[in-house]
């Protein structure tokens, strides 16, 4: 993983309503639609979860497929992998 990568993986984990964004989606077994995501994040407006997704998605997190005007999204699993491997070299 190159140093950008890991700096926008970084900082879209860094963001606390990102990370609830990913913990819900993870739950899921299959593709969340967004208008699930709206929904598990309550407070926060239509506007604020899109940019939040879309901050996601630009940092290869999620992986988000289109149905007309709708998405679906999955948590990109070879990219957590990646970071995590990424992370571990600074072990001991």
């Amino acid at each position: 993983m190159d140093p950008k990568a890991f700096e926008k993986i970084s900082k879209a984990l860094g963001d606390p309503y990102r990370l609830k964004i990913i913990e819900k989606i993870q739950k899921g077994d299959d593709f969340v639609p967004c208008t699930s995501i709206l929904d598990m994040c309550g407070s926060l407006s239509q506007s604020t979860v899109s940019h939040h997704i879309k901050q996601l998605v630009d940092a290869d997190l999620l992986i988000a497929v289109k149905e007309g005007r709708n998405a679906k999204y999955v948590i990109n699993k070879d990219v957590f992998a990646e970071y995590v491997r990424f992370l571990s070299r600074f072990q001991n």
